[in-house]
């Protein structure tokens, strides 16, 4: 294997099989699907916890999942065993970011403050909606879900892995 396990980063999941070659729908971890696309090789994160090393063939879009094919894995027979799996791509082979930008790893884990209630949690998964992406906060009292949108979101403090919220009152309910 070229990459070391410590240089992978998940980057979607397998949620079920496309046709009959062997495509796999791939449900990407955040709403960019980018990396996931653009990928030489890929790991594809075993029931048993093995890593499976894979050539994509073939990546595309196709409603809101990217499928993939993989070199030697052409046939539905052969891919059915993966769905649930979790694909991680090497941090090295990732698309560069915009300013501004950044990769479900590199917050996952996060502190989260709001201006308002003070420390809410840290950042325990992510999930995608049709309108935003929306952070699952495993709070200090309960679980706070966080719409990802630009007026909630005051800094993102990748170094520090702290995010500071401003968020509107009912969304939060802390000590109440």
């Amino acid at each position: 294997m070229s990459s070391s396990e410590d240089s992978l980063v998940e980057s979607g999941l397998i949620v079920g099989t496309h046709g009959l070659r062997g495509d796999l729908k791939v449900r990407p971890l955040s709403g960019d699907p980018a990396a996931l696309l653009s990928a030489t090789e890929v790991f594809l994160r075993l029931p048993d916890g093995r890593l499976h090393k894979s050539e994509p063939l073939r990546q595309s879009l196709h409603k809101g999942v990217v499928l993939l094919r993989f070199s030697g894995l052409e046939s539905l027979t052969a891919v059915e065993g993966f769905k649930g799996c979790k694909v991680l791509i090497d941090r090295e082979l990732l698309p560069e970011l915009e300013d501004g930008e950044f990769y479900w790893h590199q917050i996952e884990g996060a502190r989260v403050v709001d201006r308002s209630h003070g420390e809410l949690g840290h950042i325990r998964s992510m999930f995608t909606t049709a309108a935003h992406d929306t952070w699952v906060v495993e709070g200090v009292e309960a679980e706070v879900m966080i719409p990802v949108v630009a007026r909630f979101i005051v800094d993102i403090d990748i170094e520090q892995k702290l995010i500071q919220v401003d968020l509107p009152e009912g969304l939060v309910e802390i000590g109440e």
